[in-house]
């Protein structure tokens, strides 16, 4: 019955369509299960528009056929499997190239829990488009291919991306903007945390990782320089552990351990990870071995996957970082002040720490029904920051010694949903409400002024405790609409709310166009104006008067309340598929801003404050550049941008060269994180059947120094190298030995010189180390 349905459609088709001429062309495609894996020995027999078999093939065992050779006209490609359901593709074949087609079998049998859960996670990323983005993706195996592999730190996955920035702390900017990214764990927001030393997310946990940035559809405010959307490893798909022990120079261990597997209708995935060394965090000299800069590391993550029926799950999430560093010191500096009845710490012997805990988790309900898909997630997200001083050390060098303690607890709902209304026109809608907490109890020894001006000797504590409700809202609603078989258009629109240290509003037009302009060429433009409120968790308002006549007190009293961003942003780009293995991309932005929010460490404790330039302009371009073939891939990326601001209007207390604000308020200046040139590449080759090597490497010209930020630091570039070798012992599943060099020419490069707007203290890349690590499945 199917085949005389389709043999009708196809000559109703061709009675209307021009007759076939003599002109030779060429079909191909591929075949795939339900999981989206190849599968060979598949029968498929090409029928003309009567109806009738014109040519029969077998699919080969990368799941791939091809019918050369054939007259142009339209067809029907016809799939046939035992114990696999019959699939049907109509394609139009003409002189120009290759008709491409791809078709799925679905199993007979009932369907298990990895079919279902394919369908469910499909379902749920069709409930966030990307239409008008630029989408980067790195996967499992690309993160395996890296030089230190799943031990890599996020943040250094994430400068494998075009226009992503290193900077110092395990920061990373993304196209010229400090912070301002948003993560998201199987579709669902992950509230801020407070900014510190530590990583809260582990790259063992990804299964895929998109870096979206642009023109963003309406479903994504808030943070909108890019958005980290992760999909976390399932175990339908994971199934059985690896134990992982890896280490190396710095006194660097790192024990992990990750198993997924499934029971029944239940899934689930877990790991676990330990680091400790002592090179924690950048330290602010270039020697080999810093001095005093120890850390100790900890996280897990559990994701549980719950069937209630076909259509319908139930997913847990729960994650947690814990980390303990020391804060390196910077010996021969000399002390600015006098401590009574103490004799002088030298500054090599400071003993400053900061302890940070991040705890996230969320239950979500999601599912598919015919034309309808939704999900819908509370989540909590618990931070807090411990900075404790070497409080002798501190007064004497500083004349303030801070006891800083930070807490935010954020609890929120999201959902969102999907209606597909025909072929032309999907509909899509959500909302989010957040609720937040921020505490920050600050108590400060500082030395009392005289008459003169003049510091006593004998210090007084300052206690200075705050606590801060907020809340968020947004809801949004969008339709993707396809225009033609080649023009597709996202428009909508969101409105957002921020209820806190300030109340603002504002409703967010967003379009986004994709153009299949060829099959090997597509175009992308958008358009979207954003709202960034301030990070809850970082804003503090000082108590200014209590700090008065005394070493702690600032030397600007003006304390303007940090605004939300708002800004207008435009982005066009082009991929174009060279080769089937080849695929070049080029991308364009430019953003105009008012009240640019901006970060700098302004503070003993690395906690960075959040301040507002009245105006601003952010604008670059992107090149990137990839091959993957059977046993090589490699990709290159480039990036040039500018980020610039006039005119501070917030948190200038914070700030203690007037001269420098006023030069501000009167010129345009480079945000302290911009970086002209930015640039990555990897490659990655399988010598032998069981040894792959890898190399990557990373270039920047320069962060941003001196007064009002108008000079940079010199351009430096890092190369890594590593080896996998699998070794077949033991039993089947053998060991596997990873061999990795870190910056293979020992670069010492400085990322920060301790000067510019907002940077407190100078910090050096990662000199050479020498890595190893066993990995065995069980």
């Amino acid at each position: 019955m199917k085949r005389y349905q389709t043999g009708t459609a196809l000559a109703l088709l061709m009675a209307f369509a021009h007759p076939a001429s003599a002109q030779q062309a060429a079909i191909q495609g591929d075949v795939r299960d339900a999981l989206g894996r190849p599968l060979a020995g598949v029968t498929l027999v090409l029928e003309g528009g009567d109806g009738k078999a014109v040519a029969q093939t077998t699919v080969d065992q990368n799941g791939h056929f091809s019918f050369p050779g054939v007259s142009t006209g339209t067809y029907a490609v016809v799939a046939t499997k035992d114990d696999y359901d019959t699939a049907t593709a109509v394609v139009s074949a003409n002189a120009a190239g290759l008709a491409n087609t791809q078709l799925v079998l679905r199993a007979h049998a009932a369907l298990n829990m990895a079919v279902v859960a394919k369908q469910l996670d499909e379902a749920r990323n069709n409930l966030s488009p990307q239409t008008g983005t630029s989408a980067y993706t790195i996967d499992s195996q690309a993160i395996a291919d890296l030089p230190q592999g799943a031990n890599t730190s996020f943040n250094q996955v994430l400068e494998q991306a075009p226009g992503v920035a290193r900077d110092s702390y395990g920061q990373v900017h993304v196209r010229g903007e400090h912070a301002n990214l948003q993560y998201r764990i199987n579709g669902i927001l992950l509230p801020e945390g407070i900014s510190g030393f530590g990583q809260v997310l582990d790259s063992r946990i990804v299964d895929r990782a998109q870096l979206l940035t642009g023109a963003l559809p309406a479903q994504y405010g808030y943070r909108t320089a890019g958005v980290v959307d992760i999909q976390t490893k399932s175990g339908a798909f994971e199934q059985g552990g690896l134990a992982d022990f890896y280490g190396g120079s710095h006194s660097t261990m790192q024990p992990s351990l990750q198993y997924g597997g499934s029971e029944g209708t239940l899934n689930y995935f877990v790991t676990g990870s330990y680091l400790t060394n002592n090179e924690g965090i950048e330290p602010p000299t270039s020697a080999l071995h810093p001095l005093h800069d120890h850390t100790d590391q900890g996280k897990g993550f559990g994701y549980f996957s719950y069937l209630l029926n076909p259509t319908n799950r139930l997913n847990v999430i729960l994650g947690s970082s814990v980390g303990q560093f020391e804060l390196p010191n910077n010996p021969g500096q000399s002390s600015s002040f006098s401590l009574n009845g103490a004799a002088d710490l030298p500054s090599s012997r400071l003993k400053e720490s900061q302890r940070e805990e991040n705890h996230y988790g969320t239950v979500a309900l999601q599912g598919t029904m015919d034309d309808w898909g939704y999900q819908l997630a509370p989540y909590y997200r618990y931070s807090k920051l411990r900075f404790k001083p070497d409080t002798i050390g501190d007064l004497e060098y500083n004349g303030i010694a801070s006891d800083v303690l930070r807490t935010n607890f954020a609890t929120g709902m999201q959902g969102d949903g999907s209606y597909r209304v025909n072929d032309q026109h999907t509909l899509r809608s959500g909302v989010e409400i957040q609720h937040e907490r921020a505490v920050a109890n600050n108590s400060s020894s500082v030395f009392p002024l005289d008459n003169s001006g003049n510091a006593l000797t004998s210090p007084e504590t300052i206690v200075d405790d705050q606590a801060k409700n907020g809340m968020l809202y947004g809801v949004y609603l969008q339709d993707e609409w396809t225009l033609t078989d080649r023009l597709t258009m996202n428009y909508g629109a969101r409105f957002d709310a921020v209820n806190a240290y300030v109340n603002e509003t504002q409703l967010s037009p967003r379009l986004g166009f994709v153009y299949q302009l060829t099959r090997a060429t597509t175009l992308h433009a958008g358009y979207a104006r954003y709202f960034t409120p301030p990070p809850l968790e970082l804003v503090a308002s000082t108590s200014v008067d209590k700090f008065a006549n005394t070493t702690g007190a600032p030397t600007l009293t003006q304390n303007d309340p940090v605004k939300s961003e708002r800004s207008h942003n435009f982005d066009v780009g082009v991929t174009h598929k060279l080769t089937d293995r080849i695929q070049l991309g080029l991308d364009g932005y430019y953003k105009r801003v008012r009240n640019l929010l901006d970060e700098g460490q302004f503070g003993a404790a690395l906690v960075y404050t959040p301040f507002n330039y009245a105006q601003g302009r952010i604008y670059g371009t992107e090149a990137t550049l990839s091959y993957t073939g059977e046993k090589v891939t490699g990709y290159l990326n480039f990036a040039a941008s500018r980020a610039v601001g006039k005119d501070i209007i917030s948190s200038q207390v914070s700030f203690d060269d007037p001269a420098e604000l006023a030069y501000i308020s009167n010129h345009w200046v480079h945000l302290d994180h911009d970086q002209l040139y930015t640039a990555s590449g990897g490659l990655s080759y399988q010598v032998l059947k069981d040894t792959r090597a890898s190399m990557d490497s990373i270039f920047g010209s320069g962060l941003r120094k001196d007064f009002a930020n108008t000079g940079h630091l010199p351009w430096y570039a890092t190369l890594n190298l590593g080896v996998t070798q699998h070794l077949g012992i033991f039993d089947d599943s053998g060991i596997d030995v990873r061999l990795a060099v870190v910056n293979l020419f020992d670069t010492a490069y400085e990322l920060r010189s301790g000067t510019g707007i907002g940077v407190g203290a100078p910090q050096f890349g990662e000199r050479r180390g020498y890595y190893a690590g066993l990995s065995r499945k069980f």
